[in-house]
């Protein structure tokens, strides 16, 4: 049994404590959850499983091929005895104290390390919320047990091991347990770890034992109540950058600062550190004026995010069951749809998206993940469902006034037209009527930006866009049938044209939302690019996600960001950019 299904049998366990600890706070008049939270903290924690399990190579593949080419003393009938367990699992805790305490003293691994101390509630839940960039650099610190000839399966185990016991300790309805909490990791010792008190921070390191900290001096016992989170709150519900806001931040840093050696600095020295020139002289952390994050959700919005984590959360643990019988192309698209899906229930926690959008964007990735895992049925339901959602988006955005005037009518008209061509390319024998169907749409699109710009406003975006087209159809022209040589160019033309008009009512119009419209129109012309390639001249790997994360992209962008001026006109909340609701 691999690592990754051990956890999908350990995860009923999980949630059902969870469960119970919720239910037992609150019976107690002490509820530690906040479902916004919780549910981003047990989504984060699946991602990071999903990833890990598609990059095996990055831990026990690197500790695996290190042991068998490099290791000082093989002896597998020892490490397989009751002692050699008990020695391999003292040493993989030991080890563990150190890439933890490294990742709170070293900017770039803090950065991975970060996103399991982001939440500012401290419950079982929080035992979840772990990295999904760690094994990046992790894995260098375990290399002393691949050196002393520690087998890979042993490693893995009391790895596993070291990992599931670190589970209970995140609850604050266990208090201290006396001499447990001077040798163990406990509840107790684990809160101090998580705080932000200004004599907790940084302390209490170790996995299992508490010995370490003991012996290296950085145990610190529990003595007033803890405050939660990390100095720079994450404040958002969005995995990707729960996962790269600390990386951006150094690379921010690292650009900013004049020094070339400061540029490097800014990576490796401790968290917060800052080159001479960028420090603003800001004040001592006023632990007083920290306050908890608990995004406001809707009453009615809660049943359908409940709804969409069971969804994620079967999905992920599906795919870590059969993820190592899975072909390489399966699997990346299935890793791309599940991030899909947790980023917009994220946005849905917290408040960026409503019902709607979030409901097409997880659509777009079952349909996505359908075509490239051959679930014909599924994918023929989710692919048309997607253009369904997104025109109800248009309809709720814009409203139905705004659609009867021309730029709306062409609006919908387009995503009428794609749903179409939709329809059709599923259907064998109707790859024409669907590249009708898509041409009919760019010219509706075309029609519907040309409002507050003019028709092809900007000449050199029109020369490039033809070039383009004129390049890729020299590419295709070969190998295409005779009979769809016509039909084929004269669709590269008015996508040319399309993206031109998109890029040209951006530089008129200015502004995000024309902006978005432009790459919206521009990722229209890669989707189109990728199926033709894929489809006339050469077998893309991955090509059913390329394609229809740059389709899908397209879409949202057109449908989510145009807006008819009129309107803008007429409206002032849209001048800020605000969503009618």
């Amino acid at each position: 049994m691999s690592p990754s299904q051990v956890i999908v049998l350990a995860t009923p366990v999980f949630l059902a404590l969870i469960a119970l600890e919720y239910a037992w706070g609150r019976w107690r008049g002490r509820d530690t959850y906040g479902l916004p939270d919780t549910l981003c903290s047990i989504s984060l924690g699946l991602l990071s499983q999903v990833s890990a399990a598609l990059a095996p190579l990055l831990t026990l593949g690197l500790y695996a091929s290190v042991q068998a080419q490099a290791a000082l003393w093989r002896n597998d009938a020892f490490w397989l005895s009751p002692a050699g367990w008990g020695l391999a699992l003292l040493a993989y805790d030991f080890l563990y104290y150190w890439l933890h305490r490294a990742g709170h003293e070293v900017a770039l691994l803090w950065a991975a390390h970060v996103v399991h101390h982001q939440s500012e509630h401290y419950n079982l839940s929080t035992a979840l919320r772990q990295t999904s960039t760690g094994p990046l650099l992790a894995w260098v610190f375990y290399l002393p047990m691949a050196l002393a000839g520690v087998p890979p399966l042993v490693f893995a185990v009391v790895a596993l091991v070291d990992l599931l016991y670190q589970f209970w300790v995140h609850t604050e309805h266990v208090g201290r347990l006396g001499g447990f909490d001077r040798w163990f990791c406990s509840p107790s010792n684990h809160r101090v770890h998580h705080a932000v008190n200004e004599g907790y921070v940084d302390r209490n390191y170790g996995g299992i034992l508490m010995v370490w900290d003991r012996m290296f001096g950085t145990f610190v016992e529990e003595t007033e109540p803890c405050v939660y989170g990390t100095r720079s709150p994450l404040r958002s519900c969005d995995p990707l950058w729960a996962n790269l806001e600390v990386y951006g931040t150094l690379a921010r840093l690292s650009w900013q600062a004049r020094s070339p050696l400061d540029k490097l600095r800014v990576w490796f020295k401790p968290p917060g550190w800052l080159p001479p020139e960028l420090r603003d002289g800001a004040g001592p952390f006023d632990l007083s004026a920290v306050r908890r994050w608990d995004p406001p959700m809707a009453a009615r919005l809660r049943p359908l995010a409940g709804l969409l984590f069971l969804a994620h959360l079967g999905a992920a643990a599906l795919f870590l069951w059969q993820v190592d019988a899975l072909p390489a192309g399966t699997a990346w698209a299935a890793l791309a749809g599940l991030v899909a899906a947790s980023w917009a229930l994220g946005a849905l926690l917290q408040g960026r998206l409503g019902a709607l959008p979030v409901l097409a964007l997880q659509a777009a990735a079952l349909a996505t993940v359908s075509s490239a895992a051959g679930w014909g049925t599924v994918h023929q339901v989710a692919k048309p469902a997607a253009l369904l959602l997104l025109m109800a988006c248009v309809v709720h955005r814009l409203g139905v006034p705004a659609l009867r005037a021309a730029p709306g009518r062409w609006l919908a008209g387009g995503l009428l037209l794609s749903l179409a061509g939709d329809v059709l390319l599923m259907l064998p024998g109707h790859f024409v009527g669907g590249l009708v169907a898509f041409l009919l749409a760019h010219l509706c699109y075309i029609a519907a930006l040309r409002d507050g710009a003019g028709w092809l406003p900007r000449p050199l975006a029109l020369a490039a866009t033809l070039a383009y087209g004129a390049a890729m159809l020299a590419f295709l022209f070969p190998t295409l049938p005779p009979a769809l040589r016509m039909p084929v160019s004269a669709y590269v033309a008015v996508i040319a044209l399309m993206a031109a008009q998109a890029l040209g009512r951006a530089a008129v119009l200015g502004g995000r939302d024309a902006a978005a419209v432009g790459l919206g129109a521009l990722l229209f012309m890669a989707s189109d690019s990728l199926l033709a390639v894929n489809r006339f001249a050469l077998a893309l790997p991955l090509a059913p996600l390329w394609v229809l994360s740059t389709y899908y992209g397209a879409q949202w962008l057109i449908a989510m960001h145009f807006r008819p001026q009129a309107q803008e006109k007429s409206s002032p909340a849209l001048l800020g950019g605000a969503t009618p609701r």
